[in-house]
């Protein structure tokens, strides 16, 4: 968006200056270092680092930025620095091969994060940490934390492809609008010990994931592709709009929501090889969408089970003939299972609703009419919609 800053670097010079101020009518272009604005604490308008700009710059004695601090394609510069700067409406650094050092040792306060194509930032110096953002998105860096990124809340946080990123500890209580973290380093562990409440939150090749303080999501949770082995959220007890998904995710075993009492969306467990035990979920009443189960499990209990809206969907590759038994004698139309029941075990291919797999037995929902039983054929693991949700995120 800012390929060239062809903004002459005259424009700094008409800047007006107060006191403790100066402004810019339109975007001022930094081409050197004599270009940085001096004496002001606060420059209302934007500056913009141009692409033939040197390798070190250091924005000095400026505390508030009340526009971007943009810098696009600048191919030299290798350290930014601003000893002073406290608070910058946007922070946009995108395509800077050799930026390794990126030092604001006072900033607490930004409107948006956006960085992306930072391949030589490793690290960042920013010693009182960012406390506010209503955005952030990091992509495509060299950066193995967020050491310096220590939010309190936030609407919109992305992490995407840094390859190196092992950690992601941030201490915010609400996310507002999304959370991402996806396809990083295979080793990342995110921990958000403080947060409460989310709207939406995906998370992609993640190998621990941790929020024991998470109470509500007013969208969707879901886990993709992960490296987990468990998630617990012991004090989750609603997803209230959205739906909640665990799907082929290869390594997870345990599944612990012991207080889950609503998903007003899908209820989706699907193509996770070694999740086998008893599917728990002890205090849920009501699932609004699909309660979609499908794997190597050897039964589910739903003990507090009032309402299920949509499809009821259980297929493993065990023998659940009883659990089966029991919640077909609760499906119907003015019954607590309303949408489509399919209950079966001993199943070749268990997959998800509207997937028809080969049986090794006979099962509760579909009991055979000979001896030697009866044979389906096989489909996807689950189906084309929970194909389409795995690699869209539509769950």
């Amino acid at each position: 968006m800012f390929a060239k800053y062809a903004l002459p670097v005259a424009a700094v010079a008409g800047l007006a200056s107060a006191a403790n101020s100066c402004s810019a009518s339109a975007t001022s272009t930094i081409a050197a270092a004599n270009d940085v604005p001096t004496g002001c604490a606060t420059f209302s308008g934007s500056l913009a680092i141009a692409t033939d700009a040197p390798g070190t710059l250091d924005i000095q004695g400026i505390k508030k930025i009340t526009g971007s601090l943009y810098a696009n394609n600048v191919s030299a510069l290798s350290s930014l620095s601003a000893d002073s700067l406290e608070e910058i409406d946007n922070f946009e650094l995108t395509d800077l091969e050799i930026l390794s050092n990126l030092n604001f040792p006072k900033l607490t306060k930004v409107g948006s994060i956006k960085w992306a194509g930072l391949k030589a930032l490793s690290e960042l110096s920013f010693s009182s940490g960012v406390k506010e953002a209503d955005s952030v998105d990091i992509e495509n860096t060299f950066l193995s934390s967020l050491d310096g990124i220590n939010l309190n809340e936030v609407g919109t946080f992305v992490v995407a492809n840094n390859k190196y990123l092992k950690d992601v500890e941030v201490q915010f209580t609400h996310i507002t609008e999304r959370l991402e973290i996806s396809e990083n380093s295979p080793e990342l562990k995110a921990h958000f010990p403080n947060l409460e409440w989310a709207f939406n939150m995906t998370f992609r090749n993640v190998s621990e994931v941790q929020t024991p303080s998470l109470a509500a999501m007013n969208g969707s949770l879901g886990f993709y592709g992960d490296g987990i082995k468990s998630y617990s959220a012991p004090n989750l007890t609603k997803i209230q709009e959205g739906s909640l998904s665990f799907i082929a995710n290869p390594q997870l075993q345990n599944i612990s929501l012991p207080k889950l009492q609503s998903v007003n969306g899908a209820f989706t467990i699907a193509n996770n090889s070694h999740l086998a035990g008893n599917l728990s979920f002890p205090k849920l009443e009501t699932v609004k969408g699909a309660c979609d189960f499908s794997g190597n499990f050897s039964g589910f209990s739903l003990d507090s089970l009032k309402t299920v809206s949509g499809a009821f969907n259980m297929q493993s590759s065990e023998e659940i003939d009883t659990d089966c038994d029991h919640f077909k004698g609760l499906s119907g139309k003015d019954n607590i299972i309303r949408g489509k029941f399919e209950c079966k075990g001993a199943l070749t291919n268990p997959g998800g609703v509207g997937t028809k797999s080969s049986s090794t037995s006979s099962s509760s929902s579909a009991k055979s009419t000979n001896a030697a039983g009866r044979v389906e054929m096989s489909t996807t693991a689950f189906g084309a919609a929970g194909l389409l949700a795995f690699f869209f995120g539509l769950y």
